[in-house]
């Protein structure tokens, strides 16, 4: 099923950083700051290998397009702990899920917006039981990717970093979230753990609004608001008016769609 029209848009949640960044982006490179001409120009060549490998692929989708298996074969750890024995930095944890993850399509649909308004989703896998079985979404990735760089290396601050994009309908669940992990190095921002792209490390960015900006241009979608976090679940302010809030606005986005596509194909 395809994505809904931007003007009928579930509530977006007010307490994110609201940027009007959409597809237009991609030609709107004056709006951002590269932290130096080499960083300019690493970042640009990492997105346009991106774009080339999300060609024709489902930009409402955070599934990765299929690829091939990893030139650099991974050292293979017994355990969780092992791993965190062996790795050092960043590019180990990138290196691993490149050659390891696997998206879980049907999980998607069961951490969708419509199970979370009504109580119904799964827990976030515990790193250690991803790392057995690295088969999951998009927050499955990144509380893996943050929470294992923390314990290597918690100087680079690891946050989360969600994205808000306009919403789409999957067999009727409403999907908008998206996660990322993020640290910093020598002053640059840096991003990775990310379903559409596993095994990517982009940046460094003078920004996140700077990486947001191109980001929304690669995914051809039109990203609402974002903000950094230092955990993934849901702030606690407000929680049960949020929930409520957010039950409502599902069920008429909802309705809406089920309307729309209920027309007689001979209508007008």
């Amino acid at each position: 099923m395809s994505s809904m029209s931007s003007h009928r848009k579930i509530r977006p949640d007010t307490s994110l950083d609201r940027t009007s960044t959409g597809t237009s982006a991609r030609t709107s490179g004056g709006a951002i700051t590269p932290m130096h001409s080499a960083a300019a120009l690493l970042a640009a060549a990492l997105f346009a290998a991106c774009d080339a490998t999300l060609a024709g692929v489902d930009p409402d989708s955070d599934a990765p397009a299929p690829r091939a298996a990893s030139a650099q074969p991974q050292p293979v750890f017994a355990s969780y702990a092992d791993a965190l024995a062996a790795w050092r930095k960043p590019e180990d944890v990138n290196a691993w899920i490149g050659a390891r993850f696997a998206y879980d399509g049907n999980r998607a649909l069961l951490l969708s917006e419509s199970e979370r308004a009504v109580g119904r989703a799964p827990a976030i896998y515990e790193p250690s039981e991803f790392y057995s079985r690295p088969i999951g979404i998009c927050v499955d990735l990144s509380r893996f990717a943050v929470e294992t760089l923390r314990l290597l290396a918690p100087e680079l601050n690891p946050r989360y970093l969600m994205v808000e994009f306009s919403p789409t309908l999957r067999t009727g669940k409403v999907l908008r979230r998206h996660w990322l992990a993020s640290y910093e190095r020598d002053g640059g921002h840096y991003f990775f753990a990310d379903s559409k792209v596993p095994g990517q490390i982009s940046g460094p960015y003078a920004s996140v609004q700077a990486f947001i900006s191109e980001y929304a241009a690669v995914r051809q979608r039109q990203v609402l608001g974002f903000r950094q976090q230092d955990s993934y679940r849901r702030q606690p302010k407000s929680q049960q008016r949020r929930k409520s809030g957010d039950a409502q606005a599902l069920a008429q986005f909802e309705r809406q769609a089920s309307q729309e596509t209920s027309i007689a194909p001979n209508d007008p």
